[in-house]
């Protein structure tokens, strides 16, 4: 594991988040409730998380980054779920978020949707992941379940994780439907965030359903560019973008404002029990769609293996 560095979050009460979530949500959608309640217990359906809460000692990793995708994918770039857990002073945590496969365990490049609980001492660990990789027969969505073809906890190039140790307690719910601005779900909440607490950078993690609507979601394709990709522009044009259809359950992590870390500030992964799934990046029906997620601020940032080199292009 590569160079590890941390920073302490600002941590608000979970009332006043809400209230600032609250109002900031208001803003992008004609209906907005966001209260405090016991987690739900997310062993059950829709989720089949392997733990039943997001909650105790939470944590958010930001594992390698973009700049080991674009332009040119660094493919040594290889991490283990049960290691970061580790390095992030948690081990046995239960991670969930969004990145990248392991080249090396599948052999092509795909989209991960972690949901894991990692190894400690005493247990193995219970990966219930998901894989979005564009379909070889047809070019759609094919979405698998991690455990069902590999037995690994790996991944690759970059990642965005909530830790926690899994158990229930107080989360943040926020429903939303029918979009009036122009935010997606997750940069709303964020930018809540960060108008209230400016230079006090708040962290949260969580899942969340889109109950109704559809969404834009992207897949990366199987191989990787020979080209350099040197702009959003060219990151688009290698991007796969599909319109996939609720109900879609979202693993995210954001961060209100880097502190100088070199984040990827948001990113959201959702898989589906339809047969999608991937990178979310808004819904395209703002008359229909509704949103409910259960979230959870983190006490601590960790920097993993953050790039030397670094750039802007392909974090949306």
């Amino acid at each position: 594991m590569q160079k590890t560095e941390s920073f302490t979050f600002h941590v608000p009460g979970l009332d006043e988040l809400a209230e600032v979530l609250q109002a900031g949500l208001k803003s992008n959608y004609a209906e907005v409730q966001v209260s405090v309640i016991e987690c739900p217990d997310l062993t059950q359906k829709p989720f089949g998380f392997p733990v039943k809460g997001i909650c105790g000692k939470a944590r958010i990793a930001d594992v390698g980054g973009v700049p080991y995708l674009v332009p040119l994918a660094r493919l040594d770039k290889i991490y283990n779920i049960s290691t970061v857990a580790k390095e992030i002073e948690l081990p046995g945590a239960y991670l969930l978020g969004a990145g990248a496969v392991s080249h090396r365990t599948l052999g092509i490049n795909a989209e991960l949707i972690f949901s894991v609980l990692a190894e400690s001492e005493h247990k193995a660990a219970v990966n219930g992941s998901y894989i979005a990789q564009i379909s070889p027969t047809d070019g759609g969505c094919l979405l698998e379940k991690y455990s069902d073809k590999y037995s690994d906890c790996d991944f690759g190039l970059l990642s965005n994780l909530y830790a926690s140790e899994g158990k229930p307690g107080k989360v943040i719910q926020v429903s939303a439907s029918r979009r009036t601005g122009k935010e997606n779900f997750v940069s709303c909440m964020r930018k809540s965030l960060e108008r209230h607490y400016g230079n006090k950078p708040v962290g949260m993690g969580g899942t969340f359903i889109i109950q109704e609507g559809k969404a834009k979601i992207h897949i990366m394709p199987p191989e990787f560019s020979t080209c350099p990709l040197e702009t959003d522009e060219d990151v688009n044009s290698w991007l796969k973008f599909y319109e996939m259809k609720a109900p879609l359950i979202c693993q995210s992590v954001f961060v209100s404002r880097d502190p100088g870390f070199d984040l990827r500030v948001e990113h959201t992964h959702c898989f589906s029990h339809h047969g999608e799934g991937g990178h979310y990046h808004t819904d395209t029906t703002p008359e229909t769609v509704q949103y409910v997620g259960y979230f959870h601020p983190a006490e601590t940032l960790y920097r993993i293996d953050r790039p030397k080199q670094t750039h802007m292009v392909g974090r949306d």
